[in-house]
């Protein structure tokens, strides 16, 4: 008998606790923009794509030009000759591989810089309306396969992620 009570204790404290609990949700995607900084920070971005396309454009042109040289003057090449500018090519191909896999790693390593200093903003304006919503947990929608109910503050995170955004850049 007083197992049973207990655990029937137990049971009403967790519904008890579980009813306190508020969840709110956001639309990251929607936060992310309004702000001006995203933008900002995407236009960047892009423009360090943009260098890096003509970049390996330039690369790809020498190559191709190098390449039809050597087509157009392969049969009155010796042996050697040939093999020489065989692995010319081969070490420009190469070369333009290389280069591509370096400015894929330094763009995936510039968007983490640039994203960082906003999704730590988004998490400050996210923690500063949940804090004073007393929300125990905050869903972003984007990511959230189903929900029903919650408290939508994804307005409200805006205009607080607005007033950081505009702080940050008064400083």
């Amino acid at each position: 008998m007083k197992n049973g009570i207990f655990i029937a204790i137990i049971l009403l404290m967790g519904f008890q606790a579980e009813a306190q609990m508020k969840i709110g949700h956001i639309n990251s995607q929607e936060l992310l923009d309004t702000l001006q900084s995203r933008k900002d920070a995407m236009a960047k971005l892009k423009e360090f794509e943009s260098e890096g396309v003509r970049e390996l454009q330039e690369m790809n042109k020498a190559f191709e030009s190098s390449y039809l040289r050597y087509q157009q003057n392969e049969k009155d090449w010796s042996p050697v000759i040939q093999k020489m500018e065989q692995e010319k090519l081969m070490k420009k191909q190469q070369g333009l591989e290389t280069r591509q896999t370096e400015l894929e790693q330094q763009m995936q390593i510039y968007g983490q810089e640039l994203n960082k200093p906003i999704l730590d903003l988004v998490q400050t304006a996210v923690n500063n309306i949940a804090e004073s919503k007393k929300v125990s947990y905050v869903l972003d929608e984007t990511v959230t396969l189903y929900s029903k109910g919650g408290i939508d503050m994804t307005k409200e995170v805006m205009t607080e992620l607005l007033r950081l955004e505009a702080a940050l850049k008064a400083e």
